[in-house]
């Protein structure tokens, strides 16, 4: 059974860091990337990666702010995200597949967490 488990969403005030985990199980997947949905808007590519490395792909508001990393020995996908603004409130969903591209459209995705809340106040 495929299963992605996100967590470390919070409250946060503005300025601060939190990092996202995502616990990968029941395949091996190509890419790993991040998406984020806040209320009333579509779903944004936030971040990706391959998880054999060497490539990350970050959406514009992210450059800078955000990092992406793996650890392949515990099948997990950080998300470090620094630099929090009001604007990066949303549900962070992290999202797999087997394809051996990393999309930022969120319809190329099989595999989808259940979601992480991140609230930052101003």
């Amino acid at each position: 059974q495929v299963q992605l488990v996100e967590s470390g969403g919070g409250l946060v005030q503005a300025g601060g860091s939190l990092r996202l985990s995502c616990a990968a199980s029941g395949r091996t997947f190509y890419a790993v990337v991040w998406f984020r949905q806040a209320p009333g808007k579509e779903r944004e590519f936030v971040a990706g990666t391959r998880w054999s490395g060497g490539i990350t792909y970050y959406a514009d508001f992210a450059k800078g702010r955000f990092t992406i990393s793996r650890d392949n020995a515990k099948n997990t996908v950080y998300l470090k995200m620094n630099s929090l603004k009001p604007e990066d409130t949303a549900v962070y969903y992290c999202a797999a597949d087997q394809a051996p591209v990393v999309s930022v459209n969120a319809a190329h995705y099989d595999y989808w967490g259940q979601g992480t809340q991140v609230t930052v106040s101003s």
